[in-house]
């Protein structure tokens, strides 16, 4: 298993947030201003405009209704921006019509973006199976890592990374996702618990489990990073959704670093439910993801 011999300090010039203007995409905004704070960032405020319904009867374009929704998109963002603001912090807002897991996806390439941030409402259930999530359309389709502030997450005028909680599943190379998280307790000196979730283990078998589980974290975390971290190595049985949420509310976690696959599918022993997509509406911390 690949092992990560340094860690890069995290460069995150452009932070993006798209918003739909709604408490939720509120609710982001004090954890885009931290990050923003601490590596010198520019936000970029994106609202994206639903396409138009197709219509199968031609009919002449109507200017003066195009003009109305943009004028009412500006207002809107006016007022998503005056409170609280970002002081110091370069901001840009950027308007665009289409859907979302579309224009999101160029604007990141087009704007050079290093994060997004984005709140929820975390919807769950039969009307998320049908409708979808834009959240997850978005943090399944992004090129760059995803902070999420989901529906449970307590709203922070100051947001400190005291415990970074990155479970990670050694079936697939979890590099990616431990750069990030590493980088991030650096900068923030954090308490760093790496956990791996192995459901479905009888119990006569787990003590062994555990011990080689524990020999497997512990080889994953750089020489390097010892000398500032003193990292903690979980194993927990339960279903990963569940045991990810238990280890969180028990550390008081600040944030959870988790790796995301394009579609549902997961190796966590191929569950048939996204387990981001639970972690996410029912934590009480942001969730940051990182697409492998």
């Amino acid at each position: 298993m690949p092992t990560l011999s340094k860690i890069p300090r995290l460069s995150l010039r452009n932070i993006l947030i798209p918003t739909d203007f709604s408490p939720a995409s509120q609710a982001a905004l004090p954890f885009a201003r931290a990050l923003a704070q601490t590596y010198g960032s520019t936000i970029l405020v994106a609202h994206t405009i639903p396409p138009k319904p197709h219509r199968q009867i031609v009919t002449e374009h109507i200017p003066e209704e195009d003009d109305a929704i943009w004028r009412d998109a500006w207002l809107r963002m006016e007022t998503f921006l005056q409170e609280p603001g970002f002081p110091g912090i370069p901001v840009k807002t950027l308007f665009d019509r289409g859907d979302v897991d579309a224009v999101i996806p160029e604007i990141i390439a087009e704007h050079s973006i290093d994060l997004v941030v984005l709140g929820t409402h975390g919807r769950r259930g039969v009307s998320k199976m049908i409708l979808g999530s834009e959240a997850e359309k978005i943090y399944r389709s992004a090129t760059c890592p995803v902070l999420i502030v989901g529906p449970k997450v307590q709203h922070k005028d100051e947001w400190g990374l005291r415990q970074i909680l990155c479970p990670v599943d050694t079936a697939e190379d979890p590099a990616p996702t431990l750069q990030y998280a590493l980088s991030l307790a650096e900068e923030h000196q954090s308490k760093f618990i790496l956990m791996q979730v192995i459901p479905l283990v009888p119990w006569q078998h787990q003590a062994e489990m555990e011990e080689r589980s524990r020999q497997t974290l512990e080889a994953l975390i750089p020489e390097q990073s010892k000398d500032w971290c003193s990292p903690e190595y979980v194993v927990r049985w339960e279903y990963p959704p569940e045991a990810i949420l238990l280890e969180a509310e028990k550390r008081e976690a600040d944030l959870i670093v988790m790796s995301v696959h394009r579609s549902h599918a997961t190796s966590w022993s191929h569950l048939p439910w996204p387990v981001a997509s639970e972690v996410i509406s029912q934590a009480r911390c942001p969730v940051l993801t990182i697409r492998v």
